[in-house]
């Protein structure tokens, strides 16, 4: 290959002492090689007399093919790479409703960190539809809210949140926490049972155990309309205390969340994925994963 590179840069200067130049190399040796590649062809490849250099028929016939052997073997390195190189797979992670900024954070983080070998897309869903999603396999991975149940599936949990109580804010002016003995005027109110996680009916065998029995159910409708109903002075509902958390933006400004004197609730979230898969074909996503989600943080 280097016989040919020097044929080529003299076939093109049509000069030795500038392809030497071009060459960065002295023009004797130059000629040396330019002789040992017409001995080893059995070919003149050039005319030289003191005043010019020409191509010969046959070094006008070898330079395109010499042209296109250095661009074939230029191209091999990259051509190596691509032939060796593991196809990327575009797989979804499900993305809980009001998902906290420090998850979305460690969400990118994994993307980043599985880039050359996973394209990582996020899918929002509530907690039944991403924990199906996974299941069914259209998801190869989901952030959900705990608890869920699933014998095909494993989970991590990954995140514990406080929750308080978001009740009207002029009923509770001045306050910086509420019992539950305070709430009972007013109603409970859940998320619609089409978006509300399993955790809210936990929450809800919870306070009818601790004397909340008054409910008022809601439909077709999202966490906007409880603030809503909130709002209007006759009922409570249960939310994420962290300023931070993301279902604050479904607060209206007269709603407030304060914590519990005599009631801890917290809102577990997990990741989950297919026992299968993390054996198979997504082995090296769910172990980077469990890296990225290692340490559970608390809110």
């Amino acid at each position: 290959m280097l016989h040919l590179r020097y044929f080529v840069a003299v076939a093109e200067e049509l000069n030795f002492s500038a392809a030497a130049r071009r060459l960065h190399m002295a023009t004797s040796p130059l000629s040396q090689r330019i002789r040992d590649l017409e001995r080893e062809l059995g070919q003149r490849l050039f005319e030289r007399d003191t005043h010019s250099v020409a191509l010969t028929p046959a070094g006008s016939a070898l330079l395109p093919m010499a042209r296109e052997a250095i661009d074939q073997f230029s191209s091999i390195p990259w051509r190596l790479r691509e032939a060796s190189r593991v196809q990327r797979s575009s797989v979804l992670i499900g993305i809980p409703p009001g998902l906290h900024p420090a998850l979305r954070s460690r969400v990118g983080a994994l993307t980043q960190r599985v880039r050359e070998r996973f394209e990582l897309q996020r899918w929002p869903g509530t907690t039944p539809a991403l924990v199906a999603g996974v299941r069914e396999g259209r998801l190869a991975l989901a952030l959900a809210r705990m608890p869920f149940s699933d014998p095909a599936l494993e989970q991590v949990r990954v995140m514990s949140e406080a929750m308080g109580a978001a009740v009207p804010a002029d009923l509770f002016a001045g306050r910086e926490s509420v019992a539950l003995a305070d709430l009972g005027d007013l109603a409970y109110v859940a998320p619609p049972k089409d978006v509300r996680p399993a955790y809210f009916d936990v929450l809800d065998s919870a306070l009818a155990d601790l004397g909340i029995r008054n409910r008022l159910d809601l439909t077709d409708t999202g966490y906007a309309g409880i603030s809503e109903v909130v709002s209007g002075g006759t009922a409570f509902s249960i939310s994420i205390l962290e300023p931070e958390s993301p279902m604050h933006e479904y607060r209206l400004k007269d709603v407030t969340v304060l914590p519990f004197t005599d009631f801890h609730p917290l809102l577990d979230t997990a990741l989950v994925w297919r026992h299968d898969r993390a054996c198979g074909d997504l082995k090296d996503l769910v172990a980077a994963a469990r890296e990225v989600f290692d340490q559970p943080a608390l809110r």
